[in-house]
């Protein structure tokens, strides 16, 4: 069975992860695990006895983070079938590990060690550069009535990033909206047809153009989706001001990690990074392969 999984710290945007970890669960027919993580590294010198002490009073608190969002996720979802998982070790690499196998890993925007103010926290910020799988950060104050919005600029993310939205949208219901975003500086020139015409575009081709690259983007899918409602969007505008704006309504904001121009190696792009910080709505980060499309 497809697995989404979800980390907690008992925190409260750690709550609202798991709420929406169960509720994309049942969407997606899928069993939700709920993980915490304790690392317990005790002070120097502690005796042997108190170190073991300290290593079990974390473990028994650690079980009541996880009673508590297994039965807040039930709550939501009584449907779903539920496991829960004490790890050992920095949760970090612990979910990173788990999501190579998960539909997606859900996380709070912060737990109890993150910033407020919309910055992510170390766990969040972590797995959205290294998980392998779509990695979901949940604001605590989601619009679940409004569209699910992808970020569409033509590059292999973003591809993934198209299947993992048009598979949310259909699980889940409600529209979507495919957004690109562009500028004269994006937009390379093409030599004209007639030689003796200047390069310069008429007033309003470069948006004609735009739009139509876009509808060839989507090419396909709405024959694969038939039952998702579409809306197409080509803004003029810088990238990360055009999705986060758009976020304002959007019940999720689906992004690639990286975009076209990104440089070789880096894992996380800045406009990807910027939602992440910025937007109004839970975003959802997709690296590569398609697997949210069943």
């Amino acid at each position: 069975m497809p697995q989404t999984v979800v980390g907690t710290d008992g925190s409260p945007p750690a709550a609202a992860a798991v709420e929406y970890a169960a509720r994309e669960a049942a969407c997606r027919s899928a069993r939700l695990r709920i993980v915490h993580s304790v690392d317990w590294v005790p002070p120097p010198g502690i005796a042997t006895a108190l170190d073991e002490a300290g290593r079990q009073a974390l473990r028994e608190s650690g079980e009541r983070v996880l009673s508590e969002a297994a039965a807040r996720a039930r709550s939501v979802a009584p449907e779903v079938d539920v496991r829960t998982t004490l790890a050992s070790g920095d949760p970090r690499p612990v979910l990173a590990e788990l999501s190579r196998e998960a539909l997606m890993t859900v996380v709070g925007s912060g737990g109890h060690s993150g910033i407020t103010g919309g910055l992510l926290g170390s766990v969040s910020r972590h797995l959205a550069t290294r998980a392998e799988g779509p990695v979901l950060v949940v604001r605590e104050t989601p619009a679940p009535s409004g569209p699910v919005v992808v970020g569409i600029d033509g590059s292999p993310a973003a591809e993934a990033a198209t299947a993992f939205a048009f598979a949310e949208a259909a699980a889940c219901g409600g529209p979507l909206v495919a957004l690109r975003a562009w500028s004269e500086w994006s937009v390379p020139p093409v030599p004209p047809d007639d030689p003796a015409q200047p390069y310069a575009k008429a007033p309003g081709d470069l948006q004609a153009g735009e739009e139509r690259l876009l509808a060839e983007l989507l090419s396909g899918w709405g024959e694969r989706c038939p039952d998702v409602a579409v809306e197409r969007r080509a803004v003029r505008e810088r990238p990360r001001q055009a999705l986060i704006e758009a976020s304002r309504t959007a019940r999720l904001l689906v992004v690639g990690s990286r975009g076209e121009g990104g440089f070789a190696g880096l894992r996380l792009g800045s406009v990807s990074i910027a939602v992440l910080h910025h937007a109004h709505c839970s975003v959802a980060v997709v690296r590569g392969r398609e697997n949210g499309f069943q």
